[in-house]
């Protein structure tokens, strides 16, 4: 193999490699919000004492 198609591809795999990253560090700064907005949602329910620790049933 000749050196400029080594040094185009090797190019090309650094660009790859970066857009991944990239890639992955928005999925997981999303993931992130995703989960601190269900905590807070989970919080919010979680505000009425006694729900849920009765249950009335009629035979």
């Amino acid at each position: 193999m000749d050196i400029p198609a080594l040094s185009t591809m090797m190019a090309m795999e650094r660009v790859t490699t970066n857009v991944s990253f990239a890639l992955m560090s928005k999925v997981l700064d999303t993931a992130a919000s995703t989960s601190e907005a269900m905590i807070e949602m989970m919080d919010a329910a979680a505000a009425i004492p006694g729900l849920g620790e009765n249950i009335d049933i009629v035979v």
